[in-house]
């Protein structure tokens, strides 16, 4: 097999580095951790697992603390996880033959993050670069850093899915947490800005921190700078913005100027159900509303690959089905798809049941 070396960089991941580790007990990697200033006992757990400890002075530079780690590791192929990645499921002989199969390419983890969204405990899957050879490929960015080609010459690179999934705990810290991250990341993302202010990832990367704390107006704002600049649709985080933008836009009163931006580009994010979802959204916001049309865009979302039982992807299809259904006076359509999401535990879905039937 190939051998792959597991690369972690972290700093006071007391919380979360045995969970992290202790899953990872049975697989045939190398692991090199790489430690950026702990001041708890992180080490002393890491010292359990390996003796591939190193210390990195920490320069705001998350990519440099990520190559400095590659460095350090033993063989060509390399695995990054983040000390809140839990391991669920693994096929090590078929990850390796998938990077061997695919040499000029970087391998995609599959991740759920959970997260809370209206009291229901939620999953938000997503595939993220974190396999590749280090001979042809390293870390770029300060912070959200991304895998580029070593050769500048065709940034453009394939990706390919690999059997490994795992739990990502890091949207269950509340909301200060999450505000106190936020700051430390967009901190460095501005100054990233000032050297690079037309590079579109860095304005979507704040809009990013600002939509996980709720601030929609300013996630508005640095979606809008981002998509104002050129973009490769295909790229998977653009994908992802064009939904986080339009459910900015949505929270913030803006439907009409998304229903505008985005039908004439509606076909470079069709397929994906969380876009399918935000476009009904758009739709039933409109004054007047479009039920019909928002009725279209959540069946799209439940007949989409992406669509999962155990995320937003599916209940909240069947929730705003059963919405529209009660907008458009049919009772008994509204009843049974409110049942479908309330089956698969959207609280919301319940309550409306619960007040439905006391009519």
């Amino acid at each position: 097999m190939t051998p792959i070396s597991l690369c972690i960089i972290g700093k006071n991941e007391e919380k979360h580095i045995e969970n992290c580790l202790a899953a990872l007990a049975d697989c045939p990697f190398e692991i090199v951790y790489v430690d950026t200033g702990s001041t708890d006992r992180t080490k002393e757990i890491v010292k359990n697992y390996t003796d591939n400890i190193y210390d990195f002075a920490w320069i705001d530079d998350f990519s440099a603390a990520r190559n400095f780690a590659m460095e350090k590791a033993s063989h060509e192929y390399v695995l990054f996880l983040d000390c809140d990645e839990y391991l669920t499921d693994i096929d090590v002989p078929a990850i390796t033959r998938a990077a061997k199969a695919h040499p000029q390419g970087v391998g995609l983890l599959l991740r759920n993050n959970y997260y809370e969204a209206n009291g229901t405990p939620t999953n938000y899957p997503d595939r993220v670069e974190r396999l590749f050879s280090k001979k042809r490929f390293h870390y770029k960015g300060m912070i959200h850093e991304q895998v580029v080609k070593r050769e500048n010459d065709n940034p453009i690179y394939e990706r390919y899915e690999i059997p490994l999934t795992v739990d990502h705990a890091g949207y269950s810290g509340g909301i200060e947490a999450m505000r106190e991250k936020a700051e430390r990341n967009n901190a460095l993302l501005f100054r990233e800005i000032k050297k690079n202010p037309k590079d579109p990832y860095l304005y979507f990367q704040v809009g990013q921190s600002y939509n996980g704390i709720y601030d929609y107006e300013n996630a508005y704002t640095y979606y809008k700078k981002s998509f104002a600049l050129p973009l490769n649709p295909a790229e998977p985080w653009v994908q992802i913005m064009a939904t986080a933008y339009i459910n900015a836009l949505n929270h913030t009163g803006r439907s009409e100027e998304a229903r505008q931006f985005f039908e004439p580009i509606y076909a470079n994010f069709s397929g994906d159900a969380n876009f399918y979802c935000s476009m009904g959204n758009v739709y039933l916001n409109l004054t007047p509303p479009q039920p019909l049309k928002a009725m279209a865009e959540y069946v799209k979302a439940l007949q989409c690959p992406t669509a999962r039982e155990e995320g937003a992807n599916s209940f909240l299809p069947y929730y705003n089905i059963g919405l529209v259904n009660e907008m458009l006076g049919n009772r008994d359509g509204a009843l049974r798809f409110y049942q479908k999401a309330a089956d698969l535990g959207f609280v919301p879905a319940l309550e409306r049941l619960s007040e439905l039937n006391d009519i």
